[in-house]
């Protein structure tokens, strides 16, 4: 009785241990409502929004949306290097904005990750791309510096995600997916992603702040009571956290330890249960 009840204080341990590490791995990427994240990701956008060459006329200031970043971590959580498909139906990545843009980063090891220099990799594409006549070099990718530089796009929000197998279409090994959804949606065809001209020069009221166009009611931060229901981590074990994680393994074993018990008190006092 003794050794099999060491058995099980063993196994509660292990679970334990487990569920820490698991917890810890988490903790090393941000979650969509760590203000520290929030506030890289917006400041990474506008600091390159701020200084297009050539200069911008209509550049808007860019700032969080909540809605957006659920959307972008619904879409992180599958794992895959390519966009999501439902960018342009109504209501799927958010309840206002349709189409919604969308930038993808993914590295690793996972603490390779960082927010601006993500940002940084996509707005780099800007030498690859030539203003005057919206061309991009043969084989290169200028649609992630586009998005990021779109005049028009004034919301964000952003996600990452740990992918222990790997991010489908790019790598097999445990890696760091970033996602990035934008309202409004950028990179229409023959549409230049901003007007050429003095800073804040066609902001059509509102203020100018560091060459941005700020407006007061645009920039609102708002709160919807709203989730795309297409989330794959809403109602599978793949949302499921630590504590989560901690209650479905010990569930089962604290049974065990019950029925553990009983035993060894029928063992140890066989009349204890006894009835006349």
């Amino acid at each position: 009785m003794t050794r099999l009840m060491t058995q099980m204080l063993g196994l509660l341990v292990l679970i334990g241990l487990i569920a820490r590490g698991r917890s810890a791995e988490e903790g090393k990427l941000p979650d969509i409502t760590n203000q520290t994240f929030i506030g890289m990701c917006v400041k990474a956008h506008n600091s390159h929004r701020s200084s297009v060459n050539p200069t911008a006329s209509d550049m808007r200031y860019m700032t969080w949306d909540e809605a957006l970043a659920k959307s972008a971590r619904a879409w992180a959580r599958s794992c895959k290097f390519s966009h999501n498909p439902l960018l342009a139906t109504p209501r799927k990545l958010h309840p206002d904005f349709h189409p919604v843009g969308e930038n993808i980063w993914v590295g690793e090891p996972v603490s390779s990750f960082s927010a601006e220099k993500a940002v940084l990799k996509w707005y780099n594409e800007v030498t690859d791309f030539t203003y005057g006549t919206l061309t991009c070099n043969p084989r290169k990718m200028c649609g992630h510096y586009t998005q990021v530089v779109w005049a028009k796009s004034y919301k964000v929000g952003c996600a990452v995600q740990i992918c222990p197998n790997g991010v489908e279409g790019f790598s097999r090994r445990k890696s760091a997916l970033f996602v990035c959804n934008y309202g409004e949606a950028g990179n229409f065809k023959g549409v230049p992603p901003y007007t050429n001209g003095a800073a804040c020069d066609q902001c059509g009221g509102g203020t100018c702040e560091k060459n941005l166009c700020r407006d007061s009611k645009r920039d609102e931060l708002k709160s919807y009571s709203w989730s795309p229901d297409w989330d794959p981590g809403a109602s599978s074990s793949a949302s499921c956290n630590a504590f989560c994680l901690a209650v479905l393994l010990t569930r089962p074993l604290s049974i065990l330890l019950i029925f553990a018990g009983v035993y060894g008190l029928q063992v140890l006092y066989p009349n204890l249960f006894a009835y006349e």
